[in-house]
This record gives structure tokens, C-alpha cells and sequence, in this order.
């Protein structure tokens, strides 16, 4: 699969590596002064800002019918304005690496919704096998210790759960941009990312309420820029351009990548250090992707 691909492939699929596995540490940095909420709208917004005139630059304007635009409404709920949410909630308690490997079951959660949703798609013994070995991986991340912590009081696993509905909420976007009807890339990118942004406004406008202006650290607002520049913005661009020029097979290495790069972003510039059953639950849940793609490589 590889050898067919030249070194600018290569190079925008750990660009995008980047852009998305740092978008942990940046929500992470975020959050820690912000409202959830509020940093999910100001990434949208600053993101929105940049892909506005970038769509509306386009020689040719993309034919627009209902139906196209309930998905993209759709699309904006469960691929931005719902999982952000849930993600940047969640990482106000559990560490950046943590709810990058989480994160990791979304192509899991993908391949079971897909045999339900998508003509053609029916569930083999190698997705079954990957699902199995994923959920493991879960299980074993948040551990005996996680559930006897609910039990007392404590909310650790409610994080985690968040972070994993986020997770699955990214799955039921990608089956609904499978599913949407043709248009232009640029175009959606941007149409999906300002109504999420809108979306995102009353809830936002009420978390400004609890913030001391005075009191925001420069940092917290670097890292909202960045996320909105970089990890939305940017890497949506980045993302349809690759799926394009190199194919949605080529692309799925990013399921491989970016819980790594989250893991280790988290270590070398929060000072996270992953526990043991972080570490096997990695390795569950990346060997649960590795078999379905046995799958591939088998026909």
C-alpha cells in the first residue's frame, strides 16, 4: 500500500498527524482556564474566520439542494459542535495521552455503525475480532481503580466516558459524510465548521459569564487560536486534500498515528506520565485496528 505513494503524501499525513494528535495538549492547556464551551466556539469561530473566504474564492459555486444541507447540519452536530464538546469537558480531568487513546476506537466504532447504515458494509470475523480487542483496550484503560472511584464519589470515569462519546460521535460523522450527497470539499469544510460554530453560541455566551476577563492567561488563549488555526482550520484542508490525492486506505494510518503522538505530546510538553494499563490499552486498541485491516490486505 505504501510503495504507491510518493514523500508529499507522506509528508501531509504526519502533518496531519500534527495538526490533530496536538489538539489534545492544546485542549488541555485550554480548559484549564476556560469553559469547555467556550473554547470549543472560539476554535470554530477562528477556524470559520479562515475557511469563509477560502470557499467563497471558489471558481465554480457548488450546486446546493435540502438535502445536502440537512447533512451538513448533521455533519456540523456530530463531527464538531458534540464531540469538541464532550472531548474538551472531558480532558479538564483526565490527562491529554489518556483521551488520545480513547479517541483511538473511533474506526472501531465506525466499521460497527457502518453494517447497520451503509449498503454493502456487513461485519466480518476481522471487524469482530478488532472490536473485541478495542473494547478491551477500553476496559483495561479505565481499570478496577476507575469504577471503584465512581463508587466513592469520584468522577475520573466520567471523563473518560465523555471523551469515548465523543469518540463515537466522530464515527456517526464519518458514516454521514459517506452517506451526504457530492459537493465540494473546501466547501463543506467551511459550511459545517460556521454552523457548528453558530451552534455553539448561547452555550458559549453563557460560559463567559463565569470568566474573569482579567484573570484568562495568555497561554489559554494561544492554545484556542492554535486549535482553531491549526487543528481545525488547517487540518480540514490538509485532510481532504490527502483523501483526494491519496485515498481514504492511505488516510485510515492516521488511526496508528495520532493516539501516539497524543500520548506523546502529553509527555513531552505537560509532564503526563502514562500508567501501565495505559500503555496495554494502546496496544489493544491500535492491534484492534491493525486487524481489520487484515481484512484489506487479504483480498
Amino acid at each position: 500500500m505504501t510503495h504507491k505513494h510518493g514523500p508529499l503524501e507522506w509528508a501531509m499525513l504526519l502533518t496531519l498527524t500534527v495538526l490533530w494528535g496536538s489538539a489534545f495538549t492544546l485542549t488541555k492547556v485550554a480548559v484549564s482556564g476556560l469553559p469547555a464551551a467556550l473554547v470549543v466556539a472560539g476554535r470554530l469561530y477562528v477556524a470559520a474566520m479562515l475557511l469563509i473566504p477560502v470557499a467563497l474564492a471558489l471558481r465554480h459555486r457548488p450546486r446546493t439542494t435540502p438535502r445536502l444541507w440537512m447533512f451538513m447540519v448533521l455533519i456540523a452536530v456530530f463531527g464538531y459542535a458534540l464531540p469538541f464538546s464532550l472531548v474538551s469537558w472531558g480532558q479538564r480531568f483526565i490527562e491529554s495521552g489518556v483521551a488520545g487513546i480513547l479517541m483511538a476506537v473511533m474506526p472501531l466504532a465506525t466499521l460497527g455503525l457502518a453494517h447497520w447504515l451503509i449498503p454493502g458494509e456487513r461485519i466480518t470475523r476481522y471487524r469482530i475480532g478488532g472490536f473485541l480487542s478495542g473494547f478491551s483496550g477500553v476496559v483495561v484503560l479505565m481499570g478496577p481503580s476507575a469504577w471503584h472511584a465512581l463508587m466513592n464519589g469520584e468522577t475520573q470515569i466520567l471523563p473518560m466516558l465523555a471523551v469515548l462519546a465523543g469518540a463515537i460521535s466522530y464515527a456517526v460523522s464519518s458514516i454521514l459524510a459517506r452517506l451526504r450527497p457530492r459537493s465540494d470539499a473546501r466547501f463543506t469544510a467551511a459550511a459545517t465548521i460556521s454552523i457548528a460554530a453558530v451552534l455553539m453560541t448561547p452555550s458559549a455566551l453563557s460560559g463567559v459569564e463565569s470568566v474573569a476577563v482579567l484573570e484568562i492567561a495568555r497561554s489559554e488563549l494561544i492554545a484556542v487560536g492554535l486549535l482553531g488555526i491549526f487543528s481545525t482550520a488547517l487540518a480540514a484542508i490538509v485532510y481532504f486534500r490527502l483523501v483526494t490525492v491519496a485515498g481514504p486506505a492511505f488516510v485510515s494510518q492516521l488511526n496508528y498515528l495520532i493516539p501516539l503522538w497524543a500520548v506523546g505530546s502529553g509527555i513531552f510538553f505537560l509532564h503526563e506520565r502514562p500508567e501501565p494499563n495505559h500503555l496495554y490499552a494502546l496496544a489493544l486498541i491500535l492491534g484492534g485496528i491493525l486487524i481489520t485491516q487484515l481484512e484489506h490486505l487479504r483480498r
